[in-house]
């Protein structure tokens, strides 16, 4: 009988090893209803400084927070398809009001890891030492049941606040959070909340940590305001190792931004807000 060739399993592994670099090298998909999930990608990009990265502002439509469930579940579909197209390893959904939304139903359609932003009730609760804590929201948030269902959980026996902050979004996005309009229509959600002794704040939007100064000098030096950049990128570092996805590549990672509502206004904000010159690019 003729002795048959060994199969060349050198060649399968190295192909196997070629294929996961190939995906390690892929780009990470980041979107917001606008500018908010910057202060998300900044940090990413702080903690994971290899890795491309993607944004798309969905401006166009921004802010989620006074849309239905139905159509922000039909944009948050259509960014993820395009990631998918792009060829994205994982997506951060950098929108509170997108997570709590449409994050289920969006992880049941694409099988790459998709985290999401979660409220850091739970850390603010533990915290908090006059068991007072508020949450600041858009008005979609407020009234959504997987985010009532959430500080119902990890409440316990402190009292929760949740403060929707209509027009506070729009205010950022035209790049009037230093404004006296700005201060104003926080004041009027914040000095309640002070009132009722609140010792801790909780940031439920993306968006609101770039007014977290503002929101500061209203409150004072003794109250704690909570965002969650920081847990989510640790969440994405997890994920990545988790499914062997981590750029293993000592170059610096690539930045590409796209907007749904893309112009030279949009451009210097962007700018603006990433501290450094940037090229905005029309989404899709």
């Amino acid at each position: 009988m003729p002795t048959q060739p060994k199969a060349n399993t050198h060649t399968f592994i190295t192909n196997d090893l070629v294929k996961q670099k190939n995906i390690n090298n892929q780009p990470i998909g980041i979107f917001d209803s606008g500018i908010g999930g910057l202060s998300i990608m900044h940090c990413i990009k702080q903690q994971l400084p290899h890795e491309d990265l993607l944004y798309v502002a969905d401006t166009l439509n921004a802010p989620y927070g006074e849309k239905s469930a139905a159509f922000i579940q039909q944009r948050v579909n259509e960014i993820a398809d395009w990631f998918v197209e792009k060829n994205a390893k994982a997506i951060v959904v950098a929108c509170n009001t997108a997570t709590v939304n449409a994050i289920d139903q969006l992880r049941k359609t694409i099988s790459i890891p998709v985290i999401g932003v979660e409220p850091a009730i739970k850390p603010a609760v533990n915290i908090s030492q006059h068991k007072k804590v508020a949450i600041l929201v858009t008005k979609a948030t407020a009234e959504n049941q997987r985010f009532l269902a959430l500080v119902e959980q990890y409440k316990h026996n402190t009292e929760v606040y949740i403060q929707p902050c209509p027009g506070l979004v729009e205010l950022i996005e035209h790049d009037k959070k230093n404004s006296a309009d700005c201060k104003l229509l926080l004041t009027a959600y914040l000095q309640p909340l002070m009132a009722k002794g609140v010792d801790t704040i909780v940031l439920g939007c993306t968006h609101y940590p770039l007014v977290k100064e503002v929101i500061s000098d209203i409150c004072g030096n003794d109250v704690v305001i909570m965002e969650t950049a920081l847990p989510v990128t640790e969440q994405l570092q997890r994920q990545l190792a988790l499914h062997q996805l981590i750029n293993n590549t000592n170059t610096d990672g690539a930045t590409t931004f796209y907007s749904s509502k893309s112009c030279s206004t949009q451009q210097r904000l962007f700018s603006h807000i990433w501290q450094q010159p940037l090229s905005l690019h029309k989404f899709p």
